[in-house]
């Protein structure tokens, strides 16, 4: 009898035990990918094309390592492998073809008027042209880096630490095909949200243009040589 009770205590446990796991389960239900389809084909085309720029980033550098090991004087691969990363940093001017956009105020005869483009509007703009494919990007006179700071000092935007003009503003882009990148600007989310601020955003297609380089000294902070083990 005393073997019955203990068998069947240990049987009520486990189903109390079972019972509380499933009132669990259903009181969390599964969180579930809400995106739709289209937002699923333009996240899947971003990691491709991430994915695309990797491998070529990884055959670029093979490419530069045979080069070092084949040729005895290898001072003249350091120096173009050297200005290839000052290109690609920013550092130099570029030209090419691209789209050049301009911000100004939509309406100037009542209401407040913007006299200069907003830091998260600018930030939001360059991350959509990132995002088209944009190669360089210039705010006015300052190429934007990888490292490019846009913030507000005192009611004014500032890029790389120093005052953008007032509108209206002209913005440069270069893209290996300005037509597309043209026509997805047309349609982009940052032509809404402009228009909210009054202000409006248009894109103009150009064949040739020239973006100066980054003139300011770059800061390379959290970095230390590593010693080779002898």
């Amino acid at each position: 009898m005393k073997d019955r009770m203990i068998i069947f205590a240990i049987v009520t446990t486990i189903i109390g035990f079972m019972v509380a796991i499933q009132f669990k389960t259903t009181k969390e239900p599964v969180v579930r990918d809400t995106r739709d389809i289209l937002q699923l084909r333009q996240d899947l085309r971003i990691e491709k094309e991430r994915q695309q720029e990797l491998n070529q980033e990884i055959e670029k550098q093979l490419l530069l390592l045979n080069q070092l090991q084949e040729k005895e004087d290898i001072e003249d691969v350091m120096i173009q492998a050297l200005n290839d990363l000052k290109n690609r940093a920013g550092l130099t001017p570029e030209s090419g073809e691209g789209i050049i956009l301009e911000i100004k105020p939509m309406y100037s005869d009542f209401g407040y008027v913007p006299q200069t483009v907003p830091p998260h509007l600018l930030r939001f703009l360059i991350n959509e042209l990132n995002i088209y494919q944009a190669r360089d990007i210039a705010v006015g006179s300052q190429r934007i880096i990888s490292t490019s700071a846009i913030r507000d000092v005192n009611g004014v935007t500032h890029v790389n630490a120093r005052r953008i003009p007032n509108l209206p503003l002209k913005i440069k882009v270069l893209a290996n095909d300005a037509e597309k990148l043209h026509h997805e600007m047309i349609v982009s989310q940052s032509v809404e949200y402009f228009a909210i601020e009054n202000l409006s955003l248009t894109s103009t297609p150009i064949n040739f243009t020239t973006l100066p380089g980054y003139d300011q000294s770059l800061r390379v902070r959290y970095l230390q040589p590593i010693k080779e083990e002898s």
